[in-house]
């Protein structure tokens, strides 16, 4: 049962926190390349471990829900450009490494990634792989649109040791699909799951998007009767997020056609029952898992790790991202590339990595980072007895009273952990402990709503 009144209180706007602080609040002045450098390198030399992220940002059509950095064209002839300065990008950091380091996962985000041929992207991977160092249990998935990912895809990927494949699905009824501009069969996604699993891919993730212009109990039923019969691995049931400040595509549909508050959650809350018995299991705010796969295993083992791509069971100190818009981190910087195609383009040809933006973690951010990390991973953090004597100390310990007494926490000694109803909260829970949130609330529109 929804508390109307709990809800009508926590649902506000509020950040995802793939980062701590969040891309809003990061520092004004620009990062400088050679501070980047010498951070990363100095991760590498105590680490040398790291996640490969790379952004594929081209796209045949405008799905109008999507918040994604993406070119719209029907171009091919723009993939091997695009391509060829993804290496000159790894090569600016290769020639930087103090010694080689070892790929625990590699993931091709978009976009669409599958925009690209299998051919470009078998030559691709091969001369990337050329020269990298990979782990015997490294993960290598890619984002791939029912729409335009062929069996060839599959199986030329699988062949070169891609394991892994996440499926944006979004919503299998054709009415919802229409509304957000999106085109793809049931037969393709039928194609692609049973090809994955003939090619020993060993996790299929399904991307489900509840909130969408239109969408009823009756869709999220459906949709979760078409998880059933396919099981893949792994879903990822997210919320929609209508921010058309940022996203214009968004506009193709206002408010009045989105269900919202408690009919929105309504969707949440009926998918997740579906999931559960089918046997899927909770994973953070809006995953949920199989027994078997390696995500539900890291949760359990309390493992599990999130940044720029997400929830993901290899923590490696190093995420590194090539292509446009692509966001690195370190334990104590972030950067990202810039995100206008042609200026990233030009840096990389000029010999400079493309750095448009970036944010030195502080030691006191680093911390409020775990605590957030922890209570999206794990569902409880602990600290030490003097972190909350900070200036913001009495803000977070009103806020933790308030969130115990409205039933979404339980408080420990120096620690919470979240209760059942409060897994429903997590974003509103982290932002108890946003010092940048508190002492900037945004006063136009910033971030999407939390439920």
């Amino acid at each position: 049962m929804v508390d109307e009144k709990l809800l009508s209180k926590y649902d506000i706007p509020t950040p995802r926190y793939t980062s701590y602080p969040t891309v809003p609040y990061w520092q004004t002045e620009p990062i400088l390349e050679n501070v980047w450098k010498d951070r990363l390198m100095d991760s590498i030399l105590k680490s040398p471990s790291l996640s490969l992220y790379i952004h594929l940002p081209f796209c045949e059509m405008l799905c109008t829900y999507c918040g994604c950095n993406k070119r719209i064209t029907r171009n091919h002839g723009v993939e091997q450009p695009y391509l060829a300065t993804l290496l000159k990008e790894w090569q600016l950091y290769r020639k930087e490494f103090p010694t080689s380091p070892t790929v625990q996962e590699l993931h091709l985000g978009g976009g669409t990634p599958t925009f690209f041929s299998p051919e470009n992207l078998v030559d691709f991977m091969g001369k990337l792989m050329s020269d990298l160092e990979i782990s015997a249990d490294a993960d290598f998935s890619f984002e791939a649109h029912p729409s335009s990912t062929t069996t060839d895809h599959v199986e030329q990927l699988g062949k070169i040791g891609f394991n892994r494949i996440s499926l944006g699905i979004q919503d299998f009824s054709l009415d919802i699909l229409t509304r957000i501009n999106r085109f793809q069969t049931l037969e393709q996604i039928e194609n692609i799951t049973y090809s994955a699993r003939t090619n020993h891919y060993t996790s299929i993730n399904y991307d489900l998007i509840y909130g969408l212009p239109g969408q009823t109990i009756k869709h999220i039923s459906q949709n979760m009767a078409q998880v059933e019969r396919l099981k893949p691995d792994r879903i990822a049931f997210y919320s929609y997020a209508h921010v058309p400040w940022v996203k214009p595509g968004q506009r193709a549909y206002s408010e009045k056609d989105l269900p919202v508050g408690m009919e929105k959650q309504r969707l949440f809350e009926e998918g997740k029952k579906l999931l559960l018995e089918i046997g899927y299991l909770p994973i953070g705010m809006d995953h949920f898992a199989l027994a078997t796969d390696d995500l539900f295993k890291a949760f359990s083992n309390k493992d599990l790790h999130r940044n720029f791509m997400g929830y993901t069971p290899k923590d490696t100190a190093i995420l590194l991202g090539l292509g446009v818009s692509a966001i690195s981190s370190n334990e104590n910087t972030y950067i990202q590339n810039y995100r206008d195609l042609a200026t990233y383009q030009k840096k990389i040809e000029n010999g400079h990595l493309p750095i448009e933006k970036g944010h030195l973690i502080q030691v006191e951010e680093q911390e409020t980072g775990r605590q957030i990390r922890n209570i999206l991973c794990q569902y409880e953090t602990s600290w030490d007895p003097t972190f909350l004597d900070s200036a913001s100390g009495l803000h977070i310990k009103s806020d933790l009273i308030d969130s115990e007494n409205d039933g979404l926490i339980r408080q420990k000694e120096n620690g919470l952990e979240v209760t059942h109803l409060g897994k429903s909260y997590l974003r509103n829970i982290c932002l108890i402990f946003d010092d940048k949130y508190r002492a900037k609330k945004p006063i136009n529109p910033l971030f999407s709503k939390s439920i």
